[in-house]
C-alpha cells in the first residue's frame, strides 16, 4: 500500500465508550469467536468525567470491544491506530469522525500513529459494495497515498504522531508463509456470514478472492502495529467493525494479549442519510477538488436538527457550549451554524481560509462587511468568452448543477441566476456585456455562489 494512503491512524489507547453524566449507553451486542464484544450495554455512568465518558458523551461511541478493559487502559498514554485507503486523491467528510476523534485522543496524551494504506488500497476493501470494486493502478494508488498523507501530517502538524505506509510490510509478505502463519485462525463460514460478504453473495453478485482476503490483511495491519508501536487500539467508522474485530482477534489467539476496537458512528443527517454530498459530488478536504468557500457553506446550511450532534463531534468545543448553542432558536441557529462552520473549516483548511469563507458569505448575503473574494472563482479566457459562454455549461463546470439534466432543470424552477438576475431560458449564452469589471457573479437556488473571472488565453 503506497505512502500516499495515510489510512491509519494508530491509537493504541483510544477511549471512548458510550456513557456519561444523565447518559444511557447504546444497547448492542456482537461476538465474535473468542472475543465478548459488548458495544455498551444499558447502563447509567457515575457522575465522575473521564475522558472515555467525555467522548462518550460527545457521541463518539457506536461499538467497543470491551468497555470496562478499554476504559482501564485510557487511564494511561497508549498508542492508536486509524486507516484511510487511497481510493481517492483526497479525504472527504465521511473522515471526519475518526479524525476528530483522534484529535481528541492525542490532546489528551495518547499516540496516534497515522497509517497510509498504501498496500490494502492496491487490493480495495469490499465493505459496503454492492459490486466488485475496480482495482486501481499501483501508480494511482501510489498518487492518492501521497496525497492524503499530506492531508493528514497537515492536519496534525506541531503533533507528536507516527505516520505509517502498510505497503512497507505487506508487499513483503511470503505468501506461504502468511497462509500458514495467518490465514488458519480465520474462518471462511465466519467470513461469509458478515452482512457485506452475504448480501453480495444473496444479490448474485458473487466475490472474488482477492476481495476476501482484504479482512485478513486489515486484521495483519493491527497486529504489525502492535507488535512494532504497541498499538493497542484502532478506531475507524462503523461500517470498519467487522474488520477491526477480526484484528483484535488475531492479536488474542497469536500474541495472547488484549487489544481494543473502537468504532465510531457515521456521519449522518438526522433522517440518516450520509452528510457530505453535494450537486457536485463528494465534499472533499482538499482545497483544490472542494474548495473552503463551498466547503464553509455545506456546513453553514445544515438543517436545525443535526447542529448540536455535528459541533460536539466535530469541533473541540466545551460541550455546555455546544448545548448553548444549539439551543438557539429561529434565525437565530444561523449562529451556531456559522461558528460550526468556521471551527470544522479552520481545522480542516486553517484559520485564514475560514475567516475568508466566512467573511465571502457575509458580503454575499447582504450583511455588513466582507467581500466576494472568498467565493469560489472560475477562470475564463478572452477567447472563450468572444465565442460566448452557455448557462448550461457554465454551471456544470462549476459544480453548480451534477449534471446537463440538472443545469437544466434548475434554469426552468427558476433557481439559476446571474449577477442576481434570474435566467429564464437554458440556451442563455453570456458574452463580455455580462461581465462587470470582468466578473459573472452565477448563483443557483439562494445560498451556492460562484464567480466566472475573466484571464487571458
Amino acid at each position: 500500500m503506497p505512502a500516499e494512503n495515510v489510512g491509519a491512524l494508530v491509537v493504541s489507547c483510544w477511549s471512548i465508550v458510550l456513557a456519561g453524566p444523565g447518559l444511557v449507553a447504546p444497547t448492542a451486542s456482537l461476538r465474535s469467536p473468542g472475543i465478548g464484544i459488548n458495544a455498551v450495554s444499558p447502563t447509567t455512568v457515575a457522575m465522575e468525567t473521564s475522558l472515555y465518558q467525555t467522548l462518550a458523551a460527545r457521541g463518539f461511541i457506536h461499538s467497543v470491544s470491551s468497555a470496562d478493559g478499554l476504559q482501564a487502559a485510557l487511564e494511561r498514554p497508549c498508542t492508536f491506530y486509524v486507516g484511510f485507503d487511497p481510493t481517492a486523491p483526497s479525504l472527504h467528510t465521511g473522515h471526519l469522525i475518526p479524525l476528530a476523534l483522534a484529535a481528541h485522543l492525542a490532546r489528551a496524551g495518547h499516540h496516534p500513529v497515522l497509517l497510509a494504506g498504501g498496500g490494502t488500497g492496491l487490493i480495495g476493501d469490499p465493505t459496503d459494495r454492492a459490486e466488485t470494486r475496480a482495482l486501481l493502478s499501483a501508480e494511482r494508488v501510489a498518487e492518492n497515498t501521497r496525497a492524503v498523507r499530506r492531508q493528514v501530517e497537515r492536519l496534525f502538524e506541531n503533533q507528536d504522531v507516527a505516520v505509517v505506509d502498510n505497503a512497507d510490510w505487506l508487499t513483503e509478505l511470503r505468501y506461504l508463509e502468511f497462509l500458514r502463519d495467518i490465514g488458519r485462525y480465520f474462518s471462511v463460514n465466519e467470513i461469509l456470514a458478515t452482512e457485506t460478504y452475504r448480501a453480495r453473495l444473496e444479490s448474485g453478485q458473487g466475490l472474488n478472492f482477492v476481495e476476501i482476503n482484504y479482512r485478513l490483511l486489515q486484521a495483519y495491519d493491527f497486529l504489525h502495529l502492535f507488535r512494532e508501536h504497541g498499538c493497542l487500539l484502532q478506531i475507524g467508522g462503523s461500517d470498519q467493525w467487522a474488520n477491526i474485530l477480526a484484528g483484535v482477534d488475531l492479536i488474542r489467539r497469536i500474541e495472547g494479549e488484549e487489544a481494543f476496537g473502537l468504532v465510531t458512528p457515521l456521519l449522518t443527517t438526522s433522517s440518516g442519510q450520509k452528510m457530505g454530498k453535494t450537486a457536485g459530488g463528494a465534499l472533499w478536504l482538499d482545497p483544490d477538488l472542494t474548495s473552503p468557500y463551498d466547503f464553509f457553506q455545506y456546513w453553514i446550511n445544515i438543517e436545525d436538527a443535526s447542529v448540536q450532534r455535528t459541533l460536539a463531534l466535530l469541533t473541540p468545543l466545551p460541550m455546555d457550549e455546544v448545548r448553548a448553542l444549539a439551543s438557539l432558536r429561529g434565525a437565530r441557529i444561523r449562529v451556531a451554524k456559522e461558528r460550526l462552520a468556521h471551527e470544522i473549516t479552520s481545522r480542516v483548511h486553517g484559520a485564514d481560509a475560514a475567516d475568508a469563507a466566512r467573511d465571502g458569505a457575509r458580503a454575499l448575503f447582504g450583511r455588513d462587511g466582507g467581500s466576494t473574494e472568498a467565493a469560489p472563482q472560475t477562470l475564463v479566457t478572452e477567447e472563450q468568452l468572444a465565442l460566448g459562454l452557455g448557462i448550461v455549461d457554465l454551471l456544470l463546470t462549476t459544480g453548480l448543477a451534477g449534471s446537463r439534466s440538472a443545469a437544466r432543470r434548475l434554469i426552468v424552477q427558476g433557481g439559476a441566476y446571474a449577477n442576481d438576475q434570474r435566467v429564464d431560458s437554458p440556451n442563455t449564452v453570456f458574452r463580455a456585456d455580462a461581465f462587470h469589471d470582468g466578473e459573472l457573479l452565477l448563483r443557483s437556488g439562494k445560498k451556492r455562489y460562484h464567480r466566472i473571472l475573466v484571464g487571458h488565453g
